[in-house]
């Protein structure tokens, strides 16, 4: 979407609707909160810099979808300005920044909090705002390291595997800044105050481990990998290769799906106790050579419909297809790019991408102006934004 001088505020149609949001433009797990803000019908308006941040933007950049992108430089007084008047109309900021770099800029909670005392505050770092190493870079393998987590991830037990950056940045970073900035924005307005929502991914993400810690507690999981019921360790749950080279993944925990299990396969007489440690690696290697038997196509068939707790392992490109997420709208295809839809869903208002993502600075005038800015083109020629 080109610049449009209709762009109005309030499209929205998800649960968010009439909540407003400043984003201060950063990567990953800000951009996918403030997408998933914005799915939920949130009016969010992305202040990048010009020329954009790292990777780039642009119409493939599925995480910028559904808010304007506006270009502003903060270095010029006039852009920090121009924040702080959008801040004063707005419900939620976010930001992804180092600790103390937004208030070196002048755009603080406490800067905020001066032009808008409900405002919610929301920050989105690895480390969090304080403690030792608050200052120091990392990424999502750094986090999920730190944290306990990705110790016992994978199932080879001379190195833990990660999830590319799934865990850290999404699950226990944005996820985490979307439900505190929910949360907080509820109690603001109760309350009439804003709040510093500190969303850390090393926080995040030891929290999603809690269901580990359980485990540990009672005794059926240890730090060894390949060695818990949910990790591997259990031949009823694991992954297995097809005839193909392809895999299905097997998640048979209750004894009513283990004799599904049992039954599709045809091994309901000849498996050995699954319970007796004894014969784990002997009802592994019979599973395996089972599977080996017909492809995955052949045992998606098989399993079609059953209670086994049995699915194929698709890429990307075939998951879209499947009877079932397709049959669901899962995935959705925008402006000729293929991208999950947005989630969750809500039985009236209904969540929608309400525009396609764009270049940096390409709604510059109309979203400045739909939000109530009048000296847009000052800033233009003054250099504090840029309109793409």
């Amino acid at each position: 979407m080109a610049d449009d001088t209709r762009l109005e505020l309030g499209h929205g149609t998800g649960p968010l609707r009439g909540v407003k949001v400043v984003e201060l433009a950063g990567i990953g797990p800000g951009p996918h909160a403030c997408m998933t803000l914005a799915d939920l019908g949130a009016d969010v308006i992305r202040i990048e810099k010009p020329g954009g941040v790292m990777f780039g933007s642009g119409r493939y950049d599925v995480l910028t979808r559904g808010r304007p992108s506006v270009a502003l430089d903060l270095k010029h007084d006039e852009a920090i300005r121009t924040v702080l008047d959008l801040v004063e109309r707005a419900d939620v900021l976010v930001e992804g920044m180092r600790p103390g770099a937004a208030e070196r800029l002048g755009l603080g909670p406490d800067d905020c909090w001066a032009r808008n005392p409900a405002l919610v505050y929301g920050r989105m770092t690895g480390w969090g705002q304080d403690g030792p190493w608050a200052q120091t870079a990392g990424h999502d393998l750094n986090y999920i390291g730190l944290s306990g987590v990705l110790h016992g991830l994978g199932q080879d037990r001379t190195r833990p595997h990660f999830p590319s950056n799934l865990l850290g940045d999404f699950g226990g970073g944005s996820a985490y800044l979307v439900i505190g900035v929910l949360a907080a924005l509820l109690e603001a307005r109760a309350s009439g105050r804003g709040q510093v929502v500190d969303a850390a991914i090393v926080d995040g993400t030891a929290h999603l481990n809690t269901l580990g810690a359980t485990l540990a507690a009672v005794g059926v999981q240890s730090e060894q990998r390949r060695s818990g019921l949910l990790d591997g360790g259990a031949p009823f749950y694991d992954l297995y290769e097809t005839a193909d080279g392809r895999h299905v993944s097997v998640a048979s925990l209750e004894p009513q799906f283990y004799d599904a299990l049992l039954d599709r396969l045809g091994l309901a007489d000849r498996a050995p106790d699954r319970d007796d440690p004894a014969d784990t690696e002997a009802l592994r290697d019979l599973l395996a050579e089972t599977f080996r038997q017909r492809t995955q196509a052949e045992w998606a068939e098989v399993f079609d419909g059953s209670d086994a707790c049995v699915a194929p392992v698709l890429p990307p490109s075939e998951a879209v297809t499947h009877p079932h997420l397709a049959a669901r709208g899962t995935y959705v295809e925008i402006d000729g790019i293929t991208q999950p839809a947005p989630a969750p869903r809500f039985s009236r208002t209904r969540p929608s991408v309400s525009m396609p993502p764009a270049a940096p600075g390409a709604h510059t005038r109309a979203a400045l102006a739909a939000w109530g800015t009048t000296d847009v083109e000052a800033l233009i020629e003054a250099g504090a934004a840029v309109q793409a």
